[in-house]
């Protein structure tokens, strides 16, 4: 079998040769490239006759997928897959698993990163400091006893709900199905509009799928409290990002965190999130973290040899 990494892993040197070595010793080609591709075409040359891929969130299109004949198998070391055209995967009978569960805990913890970051105005003290100013004008406000409402309570979710128990936090959580387990330890499930209504900070950890795009809409925003902020560590497209900056600019609610656009940064100097005030926006780093690169190359690598062996684990197609 040849297998192909076409993007890099974001792991040690070191570490990705052993992975390679454990491949090969199992009578494998396997070929990695260091760089990520130049597009479309560039992928489909690195991939062509490769048996099985590994790509992280790099988009991997139908194109790519008809074009490569030999493909069987495509190891997703990400979570979500919806850069991947699962639809043409099916058509061709290829396999995909995905990464699942190796961010959790670098998600959430980023989540609280920027809802301190905005809470505590860390970025005006940061420049007041370095300006010679001082807190005037810079009072914050705590996490504990305020309200967080939870977007989904899969594994990410909920180790946000954990987090935010710890700060002293109430926590309300909209999901497809009640899980006793969260509200064993304290949280409440409630319907979308009542979460966004009574949250004072609303953190999205649901997938993109064609149900959630759009379903933080301008209309579920205008239920927000003008206090409140919205962390978004999701996904881009589950949010209306221009109804996000208007409300923002107009001050109907006060600040909000990102992580993710609608496309992979860098994002173009006129989105409507750039000039927006009180906000604070990472480029789609929530996942990278070392722990959690190294826990996702471990799975990847675990889903292709039990692939090879002839079991398809963490599958998703």
């Amino acid at each position: 079998m040849h297998i192909v990494l076409a993007e890099p892993l974001g792991i040690r040197q070191e570490l990705l040769e052993q992975y390679a070595q454990e491949v090969e010793a199992l009578g494998h080609r396997f070929t990695w490239y260091p760089d990520r591709p130049g597009g479309a075409g560039d992928l489909l040359h690195r991939v062509e006759g490769a048996d099985a891929v590994i790509v992280a969130n790099y988009p991997f299109p139908g194109e790519v997928v008809r074009g490569a004949e030999n493909l069987r198998y495509i190891d997703v070391a990400f979570t979500g897959v919806d850069h991947v055209d699962i639809g043409a995967c099916k058509e061709r009978g290829i396999s995909v698993s995905n990464a699942s569960g190796y961010s959790d805990v670098a998600v959430a913890e980023l989540a609280f990163g920027l809802m301190l970051g905005l809470s505590r105005r860390l970025l005006p003290c940061d420049g007041a400091t370095r300006s010679q100013g001082t807190k005037d004008g810079l009072v914050g406000t705590e996490l504990f006893q305020k309200v967080l409402g939870v977007v989904g309570a899969g594994k990410i979710g909920t180790a946000v709900v954990r987090i935010a128990l710890a700060f002293g936090m109430r926590v309300l959580v909209y999901n497809r199905s009640v899980k006793p387990q969260l509200e064993a330890m304290g949280a409440t499930f409630v319907t979308l509009e009542e979460l966004m209504a009574q949250s004072d900070i609303v953190t999205l950890h649901i997938p993109n799928t064609p149900q959630t795009q759009g379903l933080i809409s301008r209309e579920m925003l205008a239920l927000m409290k003008p206090t409140a902020m919205l962390i978004n560590t999701a996904r881009g497209p589950i949010v209306d990002n221009g109804a996000l900056a208007e409300a923002l600019c107009q001050g109907r609610i006060a600040a909000a965190g990102i992580d993710v656009f609608e496309m992979e940064p860098p994002i173009p100097a006129d989105h409507p999130l750039v000039g927006a005030p009180h906000t604070l926006l990472t480029p789609h780093v929530a996942f990278a973290t070392e722990e959690a690169l190294e826990r996702r190359a471990a799975i990847v690598f675990d889903n292709l040899k039990a692939w090879l062996s002839g079991t398809v684990q963490n599958q998703v197609c």
